[in-house]
């Protein structure tokens, strides 16, 4: 375990070559299982030869580590998340990041999580014992570095192995642009959202009921907050979506018996402040862009999905990898710029 800023310096320094772009593998751990505000907690690093765990919670500065993924190509397995914690918390993302990911599933592998990839091209199983441990505790348990290695030490060797095949398959290129519009996606996307308390299901609310919701789940982010715990340990989206048809229809709420009367107390404000809006202060439904019933459309749609579908399992993957329902949507509605939603290989591959 590196866990102090010259360690890091010098291991960075031993495996850098100047006259060559560094190549490494890379995952992350965080304890968002476990706390409110999410923390880096471990970063397991690869460069082929040596395989160590990195401890971002006790040094200092990472800026040695910064630097260096800075300038790397870089293998992850299901990227998305990891650009995201290095891009928060080391303020990096690497200018290449190739995912085994996506690149199995444009094999036409169905079982893509880490474990099924490591098994199906290494012949080798994981335990996954360890996957929603708290990895903010030290020291960590021989167990937990041993899962936490192993999610890098096959990396490298595996994604040899997915872009030989891909080559093989004429679709490396294909790789290549979906990895970088990935990584693209990933620098772009900005943290936090406007309107957090908009969660799944809260569409079928009217304003009154979405009044109730957005004051509840305020109250649930600030009692998650003082615990230091995430919000669902508090309560579920599901409860407070609940909670708030409930109140609109003049139901009292049954709270859990475990509830401290702190809690409780602040629950009740939360529903007198929410009582207190007036109607024009309500938050309104978003309405999405409803389509009169268009036999045209239906029928270019149907055809779209249907080529689709149909260069799919001649190419044994996903149709959703070619083309989801979205953009095809957009698409056979004549919107301008539609055909900008895909890839240049998935327009080729549709001849749009």
């Amino acid at each position: 375990m590196i866990d102090q800023t010259k360690s890091l310096r010098e291991f960075i320094q031993s495996i850098s070559d100047i006259d060559a772009v560094a190549t490494c593998a890379v995952d992350t751990e965080a304890d968002s299982l476990h706390r409110y505000s999410e923390s880096l907690c471990l970063i397991q690093f690869s460069d082929g030869n040596d395989h160590v765990l990195i401890d971002p919670l006790a040094i200092d500065d990472m800026s040695a580590l910064s630097e260096y993924l800075a300038k790397a190509t870089c293998w992850m397995h299901g990227a998305d998340y990891d650009m995201h914690m290095l891009k928060q918390h080391l303020g990096v993302i690497p200018p290449t990041v190739f995912d085994t990911q996506i690149g199995a599933r444009l094999l036409g592998v169905r079982k893509f999580g880490y474990g099924n990839l490591v098994e199906h091209y290494m012949d080798v199983f994981i335990e996954k014992t360890s996957q929603k441990a708290d990895w903010a505790k030290r020291p960590l348990t021989p167990v937990m570095e041993d899962y936490a290695l192993n999610d890098v030490i096959y990396l490298l060797p595996m994604a040899e192995i997915i872009v030989k095949q891909l080559k093989d398959k004429g679709r490396y290129d294909w790789f290549l642009e979906s990895c970088e519009a990935a990584r693209h996606k990933a620098f772009e996307k900005k943290i936090g959202k406007e309107d957090p308390w908009r969660i799944k299901g809260s569409g079928k609310l009217h304003p009154e009921g979405l009044t109730f919701l957005r004051e509840l789940w305020y109250w649930r982010d600030a009692q998650a907050a003082a615990w230091d715990r995430p919000s669902f340990m508090v309560c579920g989206n599901r409860q407070l979506i609940e909670w708030s048809q409930g109140l609109v229809v003049g139901n009292k709420p049954q709270l859990p018996q475990h509830y401290r009367s702190s809690r409780i107390k602040h629950f009740e404000q939360a529903v007198e402040k929410a009582c207190a809006v007036q109607e024009a202060d309500m938050p309104q439904r978003i309405r999405g862009i409803r389509r009169r019933k268009d036999p045209a459309f239906e029928s270019k749609l149907d055809d779209l999905i249907s080529k689709r579908n149909k260069i799919a399992e001649e190419l044994d993957i996903e149709g959703s990898l070619i083309a989801p329902r979205t953009p095809l949507e957009a698409i056979a509605g004549g919107h301008e710029g539609a055909e900008d939603q895909l890839l240049n290989w998935q327009r080729k591959l549709l001849n749009i």
